[in-house]
């Protein structure tokens, strides 16, 4: 999936690039900070940063929101979704949360593309509907109507799976609302742990343009596909964290436009490496984690040890204990003296080096 967002954090001033007061999602107010808007790769597997891109508040440019350089988050998500596309990039739908998913102007562009999405919905977003219909989401799964696990009506069961191993049970359906429908171009999927009482934390409201199949047992397999789209929705929040917390995502100290983003692309590149160099120091059949990553917490296969153990990359282990490491890059000879082979990360900085600014849509790793 490809999985788009947006991260904010604080920042004095006005001096700095892209700087203004703002919604700050990482402290859930309003102060003055940067934002980006992202996209991340994710499977059940694992996760990577794809490209980021600065939000530029209206207050920063000359004539506010009618200069021809203001974008809001959300066109900046569809600009990221066609720099993927561009670099064809594999990918099934968009995931977003609901400000894209509420967001009419993304919704259309994605369509017009042809690009399969999962987006999210406010439970109480109200849309224009006859007095005797649904008018929110909440309200149109609570039409579904639900007579228990033995009588579920229109509900199905979809259970998830989870890294650690462990499994819930959910249930999830098509619901109508307004111009949505089982049948039309745009889908409201419903899915939640209880059709009951539909918990707040635990009820997702999605809309899909992913076309409903024929066959019931089809039907079955896509709800859950559409449930498990969502569910990797998490890791770019896992993302944040690993960058944020242990490679200086925020912590730059530059001004300009250029430097902030080639900041965050090194933060990228040091992401991916950690990652590479991680699946080389583990035991064979041992899952990868980020350096740094609570064990558990990496979207990766394979078992975990004990949770609270954390995973660090230690270049003198393998010495220590008289094994090699394995090569991250081909070509580059593992030696002693050298911590490890960097040909990689060689790579992904080339192409940075001696380059005119960053465009647009600035890439990552």
């Amino acid at each position: 999936m490809l999985v788009i967002d947006d991260t904010g954090d604080r920042k004095d001033g006005s001096a700095t690039a892209h700087v203004a007061r703002q919604y700050l999602g990482s402290v859930g107010k309003t102060d003055n900070g940067i934002v980006a808007v992202t996209s991340l790769w994710a499977d059940a597997r694992c996760y990577w940063p794809l490209h980021l891109v600065p939000y530029t508040p209206a207050s920063r440019l000359a004539k506010g929101k009618s200069d021809p350089g203001f974008r809001t988050k959300p066109q900046l998500a569809v600009e990221l979704v066609e720099a993927a596309r561009q670099a064809e990039i594999p990918f099934r739908a968009v995931v977003a949360d609901c400000f894209y998913g509420d967001n009419a102007g993304l919704v259309e562009a994605l369509g017009r593309a042809g690009v399969a999405f999962v987006l999210a919905l406010k439970p109480r977003k109200g849309i224009w509907a006859p007095d005797d219909a649904a008018h929110t989401p909440v309200e149109a799964a609570r039409e579904l109507g639900w007579g228990g696990p033995g009588r579920p009506g229109p509900w199905r069961r979809v259970t998830r799976r989870f890294r650690d191993g462990h499994t819930e049970t959910w249930w999830a359906a098509d619901a109508t609302l307004g111009g949505w429908g089982p049948d039309r171009h745009h889908r409201l999927v419903v899915a939640t742990t209880d059709p009951a009482t539909l918990p707040k934390l635990t009820t997702w409201y999605l809309l899909t343009n992913l076309a409903r199949p024929a066959g019931r047992r089809a039907q079955q397999a896509q709800l859950a596909e559409i449930v498990g789209a969502y569910g990797l929705r998490n890791w770019v929040e896992q993302g944040y964290k690993q960058v944020k917390g242990e490679l200086g995502w925020a912590d730059f100290q530059v001004r300009s436009d250029r430097a902030i983003r080639r900041h965050w692309t090194l933060v990228c590149c040091a992401f991916s490496f950690c990652w590479h160099a991680g699946q080389a120091a583990s035991a064979p059949g041992e899952a990868p984690a980020p350096s740094g990553a609570t064990t558990g917490s990496a979207a990766v296969a394979g078992q975990a040890p004990a949770r609270g153990a954390q995973q660090r990359l230690d270049p003198d282990r393998d010495r220590r204990a008289g094994r090699r490491r394995g090569v991250v890059a081909p070509g580059a000879a593992a030696g002693a003296g050298l911590a490890g082979p960097v040909g990689v990360a060689a790579a992904l900085l080339a192409g940075m080096v001696d380059q005119p600014a960053a465009p647009a849509v600035a890439a990552g790793a």
